[in-house]
């Protein structure tokens, strides 16, 4: 029973290991087009440089519009803390009111 067990395991592992390359080989990713810009203005190199390593301009863009100056100062504490976004302590305030202006409560 033992002998019969380590060679389904082994053939499991043969078939799955198959699966992966020839997945991995064929596989191709495609990112779609950005259709946004992050507006111009003071901290936009900040978040040109620090956000949209992560994000596109599309998903700033896309954020509500109700937001005070608070909530994008926790959003961006949240990203440097909880997911280490590479944002100086020294910018934070700077990106909070770039967004805060262009894309919260303060933005046109």
């Amino acid at each position: 029973m033992k002998l019969t067990h380590a060679v389904l395991v082994a053939i499991l592992i043969a078939v799955g290991a198959g699966m992966v390359s020839a997945l991995a080989a064929g596989l191709t990713i495609g990112l779609p087009a950005e259709t946004a810009a992050l507006k111009p203005g003071p901290g936009a190199e900040q978040v040109a440089g620090q956000c949209l390593i992560c994000h596109s301009a599309d998903y700033i863009t896309t954020q509500p519009r109700d937001k005070p100056l608070a909530f994008w100062k926790a959003e961006v504490e949240k990203m440097k803390k909880a997911y280490g976004a590479p944002i100086a302590d020294d910018q934070i305030d700077a990106v909070a009111a770039y967004l805060a202006r262009n894309y919260g409560s303060g933005s046109q």
